[in-house]
């Protein structure tokens, strides 16, 4: 799952949580929301986590200058 579905599942829970007053028969819309606002968070710091491995530090580069070049 990506950054943008996890910040996508946050945001329609908490839609679903506080800004609807829908009811439906057998379903709780304020615990799905709820719900899928926590799989979102787990999700973001899965997906950070993640990616803080995959960044590689790179050294440096250093300049070699060629002398053969400039003895010509």
């Amino acid at each position: 799952m990506s950054l943008g579905g996890c910040i996508i599942l946050i945001a329609v829970g908490a839609i679903l949580t506080f800004a609807t007053d829908w009811e439906m028969e057998g379903v709780n819309l304020d615990l799905v929301g709820v719900i899928l606002m926590i799989v979102g968070v787990i999700g973001a710091l899965a997906f950070r986590s993640v990616a803080r491995r995959r960044r590689v530090l790179i050294p440096p580069s250093t300049t070699v200058i060629d002398d053969d070049r400039y003895h010509g």
